[in-house]
């Protein structure tokens, strides 16, 4: 156990749940894409609102929440009311959206890690990017045999006001429980999007099974391994 901390956050995709984030991806936008046209929706006009409001999302500056970013923006550009279709929409995130676990390759080691943090009386953070309604990232977290109750805090699009990885995204999770950023451990598999975590002056780990490095940045600049060799860490 590490002695200096006393709060873990964890990313989700690609950390506490291998994922092939791209074939994810892109099979999330196709079913968007034919659950738009089975209600009825122009599937096209859809998609571009989709891609407009994850855009929206990205660029999020804390006014407001990135749900309530991505209502106006897809509204703006659909001409759908955003109410209206998420209300349709939230069959899809418990029914065909499952079909999405092909992409992902689910390890009993993120049961074992968070059970053994928890057992040592870490509080949990499950910082995964917050561009999903709370239903989806439910969803995903129940691939990885995780739940709600696992975590102090579950960071989805309706309540946070940023996404990864403006400094704003953590900022607002320290705020939000009291945390002393000095104490965090950020846990994440995406150089540029977790390891920002560090010029708040949280400590990091990256997780290297699905790394994701887009500027090739040096490895040696993290602490940094497999899950598993991090399992062995910081339950030993």
């Amino acid at each position: 156990m590490i002695t200096d901390i006393d709060t873990v956050l964890f990313d989700l995709d690609g950390t506490l749940l291998p994922l092939n984030q791209d074939r994810f991806a892109l099979g999330y936008f196709e079913l968007f894409s034919r659950q738009s046209a089975l209600l009825g929706y122009d599937a096209q006009v859809m998609g571009r609102g989709l891609q407009a409001g994850l855009r929206a999302m990205m660029a999020n500056d804390g006014a407001m929440t990135n749900k309530e970013r991505f209502d106006s923006v897809f509204a703006s550009v659909t001409g759908y009311d955003a109410q209206e279709m998420n209300e349709r929409f939230l069959p899809f995130y418990e029914g065909m959206f499952e079909t999405l676990v092909e992409h992902a390759a689910p390890t009993p080691l993120a049961r074992t890690i968070v059970d053994g943090l928890a057992s040592g009386g870490y509080r949990l953070v499950l910082a995964t990017n917050p561009v999903f309604p709370k239903v989806g990232t439910l969803t995903r977290m129940r691939w990885a045999g995780l739940f709600e109750e696992d975590f102090v805090c579950v960071t989805t699009y309706e309540e946070f006001s940023y996404t990864k990885p403006h400094p704003g995204y953590y900022r607002q999770v320290v705020d939000r429980l009291g945390l002393d950023p000095a104490r965090c451990l950020m846990v994440g598999n995406d150089v540029v999007e977790d390891m920002v975590a560090l010029e708040l002056g949280m400590k990091t780990y990256l997780v290297t099974d699905c790394l994701i490095n887009p500027h090739n940045t040096p490895l040696s600049s993290f602490r940094h391994g497999s899950l598993e060799a991090f399992a062995t860490e910081i339950l030993s």
